[in-house]
């Protein structure tokens, strides 16, 4: 396939520099064999003949696919276009930026110049200014809205702050009515060493008891894929889910246990996995892309030696089981999901 536009290629490139993310989330029945990525076809099926260069050399560009068995052959931006069913590139630039979490504004300022070379440092730069622009979360409507979902243990959440008007871009699905800012929670992405690497903004109805009533009132800005939303320090055993309520509720329950949100099920498949981990557990959800992930990530814990298990609400996710059924009671049903050794090391004192 062939593309002119600079904003595509500048897409494309940043897509290269996260080759084997883009191969998990969107070809995850694949396999990596040394500096490729495997699989049956752009549908993402399994078998070998289609095969995703993961590393730039001499033969070639990391991103750069063909597929031996149709003659089919492209970049990752292509990819993305074929398997998602696009229906044209400018839908599949929309996919590729919702992927890498960056904000269409700041790809068509860059210019085509020094394609990917700038983007990500200044697109987490934006999402460092908003997240310094806010305030702690102790007595503001972000406050109010997480105890109106059940969750009342607000100390310690530095990642977590509140913007009283929070820009929000309105999207075709959005109506007319739609304001130019609303108030957001801003919760901090960061690295496994704590570098800031980009933010996710809930905008919230301003009762403070709901979210706004926009197409999307929950967008991410700057790096996000691989990262996560931190709470607590992780020594050895890795807790982590989709949704920043979902690990909020299992902490209500359990308020020593550290977790983080992937923020997403895709970014939950690619999320890094911190040197010196030992178990994993999965907070899930009780939909498809929950089981995806699951997959994904059972295939690369396998592979590095990590022990993973998976935690299982009772409902649709673990903040219906806070709400449903109150703290004590989720304690006890997730404790009775643990290891052994860690019930004694999180269970209540």
């Amino acid at each position: 396939m062939r593309r002119t536009t600079s904003l595509a290629a500048m897409v494309s490139q940043q897509l290269s520099q996260n080759a084997l993310a883009v191969c998990r989330h969107y070809l995850p029945a694949g396999r990596r064999e040394g500096h490729y990525w495997m699989v049956g076809n752009v549908a993402g099926d399994p078998g070998r003949s289609l095969y995703v260069r993961l590393l730039d050399s001499d033969r070639g560009k990391a991103g750069n696919w063909v597929d031996a068995a149709t003659g089919e052959h492209g970049d990752l931006l292509d990819l993305i276009h074929l398997s998602q069913h696009c229906a044209g590139i400018s839908d599949a630039i929309h996919e590729a930026e919702r992927f890498l979490g960056t904000p269409r504004p700041f790809l068509k300022a860059q210019g085509f110049q020094r394609p990917g070379l700038a983007l990500q440092p200044s697109s987490s730069a934006a999402a460092q200014r908003l997240f310094a622009a806010s305030r702690p979360i102790t007595g503001t409507l972000a406050a109010r809205y997480l105890r109106s979902r059940g969750i009342t243990q607000l100390d310690n959440l530095e990642a977590l702050r509140f913007h009283p008007h929070c820009y929000y871009r309105a999207s075709a699905k959005d109506n007319g009515n739609v304001a130019r800012a609303y108030p957001a929670v801003i919760c901090a992405v960061t690295d496994d060493r704590g570098y800031q690497t980009g933010a996710h903004r809930t905008w919230l109805d301003r009762s403070g008891t709901a979210k706004a009533r926009v197409a999307s009132p929950r967008r991410a800005l700057g790096h996000i894929a691989g990262q996560a939303i931190r709470i607590g320090t992780a020594n050895g055993i890795l807790m982590a889910g989709e949704g920043l309520e979902t690990m909020l509720s299992i902490r209500e329950a359990l308020p020593g246990l550290p977790v983080q949100a992937a923020t997403s099920a895709n970014h939950l498949s690619v999320m890094s996995l911190p040197a010196g981990t030992v178990r994993l557990y999965v907070a899930r959800d009780r939909d498809s892309a929950g089981d995806a992930a699951f997959a994904t990530l059972t295939s690369r814990t396998q592979s590095a030696g990590i022990e993973i298990m998976q935690l299982m609400p009772r409902l649709g996710d673990f903040n219906d089981d806070l709400i449903d059924a109150g703290p004590a009671e989720l304690a006890r049903w997730v404790l009775g999901q643990l290891h052994c050794d860690d019930v004694e090391r999180f269970g209540p004192r």
